[in-house]
């Protein structure tokens, strides 16, 4: 296999094409929006310069890279002659179900399905398709280039064939996968949200400020990043958007999110992207400082 699409230009899917195409898989990199791929690439480019200003890669490697990636409008086009194709459209499960019934009908009958959904049921998403057996979760984690974890999730009729398969595929573009089972959140989002959750309760409680939450969490328990200023960088509203899967799948009140996420996320406030979440992002060298030091 050497032919990966990869739907979705934002963060998690140009971060998933910059590293198949890093180790010289050919990506087809999709997205409905022309500007969000000229947008992606950018970014990739971004990357790819700070890791040659670092020493990791070469300028020659570079390059290389950058033509490993040919940008499409179209599902249809961008599907053709692949072997895998990775969505990492918004989490949202609707939009989802939408684009896995539009893949099984265009791509190749062999053609694996994977998806980047942090929270949502594989064996939901794969339920729309005439082939969930073929259907698996490959949840990267953000920044793609840098973080090691892929969890990888088996729906209810994914084979083991398919799942050996994209444990071995992980292990060759330099990431460590992890076999967990379909639930709502998986591992990373159970564990994470309900913990960035009650820091937001303790904040909307008075219990202490933004900087003071997230400097107990850096300095007493060793996190690189605070959990509020991990929220931002995750997006508040890709944060709400967990909770609720969790909250809707698991009928359990502790993952009901606090009443201050969601009137930051009504309000607009979703952290780095909107420029304003927990901190204020809208001189972008603080944003700058943010991502390079998520990228350290």
């Amino acid at each position: 296999m050497k032919n990966i699409a990869v739907i979705g230009a934002g963060t998690m899917g140009n971060g998933i094409a910059h590293t198949f195409a890093q180790f010289d898989y050919k990506v087809h990199l999709i997205d409905v929006s022309d500007a969000a791929l000229k947008k992606g690439l950018a970014t990739i480019t971004k990357n790819l310069d700070r890791m040659v200003a670092k020493e990791k890669i070469t300028e020659v490697e570079k390059t290389a890279t950058l033509m490993n990636i040919t940008s499409f409008t179209e599902i249809s086009e961008g599907v053709k002659n692949v072997d895998l194709v990775i969505e990492a459209a918004t989490e949202n499960a609707v939009l989802k179900s939408k684009i896995f019934k539009e893949l099984d009908e265009v791509c190749d009958a062999e053609t694996i399905l994977a998806t980047n959904t942090s929270s949502i049921s594989i064996t939901q998403i794969a339920a729309v398709t005439k082939r969930p057996e073929k259907v698996i979760g490959m949840h990267f984690m953000n920044p793609v280039p840098i973080m090691k974890l892929v969890e990888i999730i088996r729906g209810y009729n994914t084979t083991d064939e398919v799942m050996q398969f994209t444990v071995e595929l992980s292990k060759k573009i330099g990431k460590t996968p992890v076999e967990v089972n379909d639930y709502p959140g998986f591992v990373a989002n159970r564990i994470l949200m309900p913990m960035i959750n009650e820091s937001i309760e303790t904040l909307y409680n008075s219990v202490a400020g933004v900087a003071e939450i997230d400097t107990v969490m850096k300095l007493g328990m060793a996190h690189p990043m605070g959990p509020l200023q991990l929220a931002d960088f995750i997006g508040l509203d890709v944060c709400l958007s967990i909770l609720n899967v969790m909250y809707d799948g698991f009928k359990n009140p502790k993952y009901a999110p606090c009443p201050l996420l969601v009137n930051m996320v009504m309000a607009g406030k979703l952290g780095v992207k909107s420029g304003e979440g927990f901190y204020d992002y809208t001189d972008s060298r603080k944003a700058e400082k943010v991502a390079q030091m998520f990228n350290s």
